[in-house]
């Protein structure tokens, strides 16, 4: 499978497609917990991320939103 993965073509070899959680672990995400994913440009929910299918020529961003600042 052939993905654009934050910018980079990446491959996953023997997988025609995957579940998020699935494409997280294949990827080694790091704070998998903690990451949002846009799909295809779509922001996907958590509650979703089981049921949603990452397949061939899919483009994908992985955004962590952090707070802080002075308070």
């Amino acid at each position: 499978m052939h993905l654009t993965v934050n910018g980079k073509n990446t491959v996953i070899a023997d997988k025609e497609s995957l579940s998020i959680p699935g494409l997280l672990d294949e990827l080694n995400v790091e704070d998998p917990l903690y990451v949002t994913v846009e799909l295809n440009g779509d922001i996907m929910e958590r509650i979703n991320f089981d049921n949603i299918v990452v397949r061939d020529g899919d483009e994908i961003e992985f955004l962590y939103f952090m707070g802080g600042g002075r308070g």
